[in-house]
């Protein structure tokens, strides 16, 4: 299995940009086969999870589609970033064989009518703050699972109720794709690294860090011994409010298997925030212990 240093900066994926002739590619690639689903504008977080489904698999496949289903303001999907130059190199740089990058038609064909919804699981937080959007998310996982059938399909910790989400529709619809989850790739400035981070101001990417400090001063007071959880949602509310730019949507201290909010932490407990600056809406997140 060769790594990314032994493909080189300069290799070029394979471009498909229909089912059928990602199926063809990928019917006489060999096995095990790792995907990496994204919706382009890449960046070193996404070369993270590129890296390392090509550390574990023969065949790499990313799929960059910016998904409208899961968008909730059309301006907000309108802005998405897109570079399908730029998003190539850096996929190709990190060692992607195939680039599945299909026109919305060809991945919700004239007379699509089917949608995954998932449970309770989808309904906090994210849920509650876009309406519709895990729906979005699942009908097209579920999609890129059918037709990529690959062994392991890699996921980025930074959007972890996703991360919860997509595992529980695979094992509820027994697709056997395992759901690898990777680490948050952060900015020197411990900024969670997004593709929405290049549509902030220089003045909102200044304020941006907020959001990292403010997780971070809960795992402070929990490492001190706090275990009330309004309280560890309060000083991240603290935090926030110094900063003026910050406008939270919603702080939370939650079971990190259900996503339950949590009275008191009795043990492991996911801190997470989803905080707008201006326009742009950034999230992030923090495992306790």
């Amino acid at each position: 299995m060769a790594s990314s240093a032994e493909l080189g900066a300069d290799r070029v994926p394979r471009v498909v940009r229909t089912r059928a002739d990602l199926r063809d590619a990928l019917a006489s690639s060999p096995r095990p086969v790792g995907l990496v689903p994204t919706m382009g504008a890449l960046h070193q977080g996404h070369a993270s999870l590129i890296s390392r489904a090509r550390a574990e698999n023969a065949t790499v496949v990313v799929s960059i589609f910016v998904n409208p289903r899961q968008f909730n303001e059309a301006a907000d999907f309108a802005g998405y970033p897109r570079d399908e130059a730029a998003d190539l190199a850096a996929a190709g740089a990190a060692g992607a064989d195939v680039a599945f990058i299909p026109p919305v038609e060809e991945m919700y064909p004239a007379g699509f009518q089917t949608s995954v919804r998932v449970g309770a699981l989808a309904e906090p937080l994210e849920g509650a703050a876009r309406p519709g959007h895990f729906e979005g998310v699942t009908t097209v996982v579920a999609v890129l699972f059918g037709l990529a059938g690959a062994e392991r399909a890699y996921f980025g910790q930074k959007d972890a109720q996703q991360l919860l989400v997509v595992r529980r529709m695979a094992a509820d619809l027994a697709i056997p794709t395992e759901v690898v989850a990777c680490p948050i790739v952060r900015e020197a400035d411990g900024l969670a690294m997004s593709s929405r981070n290049a549509l902030l101001s220089p003045g909102q990417r200044a304020a941006a860090p907020v959001v990292r400090r403010a997780l971070l001063a809960a795992r402070e007071a929990f490492d001190d011994g706090e275990r009330g959880g309004e309280a560890l949602r309060d000083r991240m509310r603290g935090v926030l409010a110094g900063e003026p730019l910050a406008v939270p949507e919603y702080v939370s201290c939650a079971d990190p298997a259900t996503l339950a909010e949590l009275g008191r932490v009795e043990g492991p407990a996911l801190l997470s925030m989803a905080v707008r600056l201006g326009s742009v809406r950034l999230i992030d997140n923090e495992l306790l212990p």
